[in-house]
């Protein structure tokens, strides 16, 4: 009977840590996230179950081109393409886009570019045009959908304060036939 009662026992402390184990990675290093719409579309799609890498940003910077998950509202997150960072001037001309003046490529929009041979993808704007600002302000990033024409993103929204950002993301693991690095 105390043997019974201690392998109960047990039991109940690996279950209690591995629950706390599990809250902790989940709040701290690593969460699941569903894509939410046809905004990312090609490079992700709507229901897409990905991995955000929570502590990338903790120990370095967002990057140019990387996939991000922020807060936009009380109670909704994004996911979105950094496209401008602290200080940058953004601009679209003729499907292109400028940084500071320099053309980038976005081998990512390829395939939609091949589909909308009618018009551009993503329509000219600068960043102030669309948000009020000349360059992208200090602890801000600049964010669009890859599907410019369908996208609520920076255009919309402004400037993402760095601080709302909750991680970068690039696995998508489910479903398990579409399990890919994304980029």
């Amino acid at each position: 009977m105390a043997r019974s009662k201690n392998e109960l026992w047990e039991w109940i402390k690996a279950l209690a840590i591995a629950i706390i184990l599990a809250a902790a990675i989940r709040y701290f290093f690593f969460a699941p996230i569903v894509v939410d719409g046809d905004s990312m579309m090609p490079t992700l799609h709507n229901q897409d179950r990905m991995i955000v890498n929570k502590i990338g940003y903790k120990i370095g910077e967002p990057e140019r081109f990387d996939i991000v998950v922020f807060h936009a509202t009380v109670d909704k997150d994004y996911i979105k393409r950094v496209i401008g960072l602290p200080g940058e001037e953004v601009e679209y001309r003729d499907d292109v886009l400028y940084i500071n003046g320099e053309a980038y490529d976005e081998p990512y929009l390829d395939e939609f570019k091949e589909q909308y041979p009618d018009g551009p993808l993503t329509e000219d704007f600068t960043l102030e045009e669309k948000t009020g600002h000349k360059v992208v302000p200090e602890g801000h990033i600049f964010v669009l959908g890859d599907n410019r024409r369908f996208s609520r993103d920076g255009r919309h929204i402004g400037t993402v304060p760095q601080d709302e950002v909750l991680g970068k993301t690039n696995i998508v693991y489910w479903p398990i036939s579409d399990l890919r690095r994304v980029k």
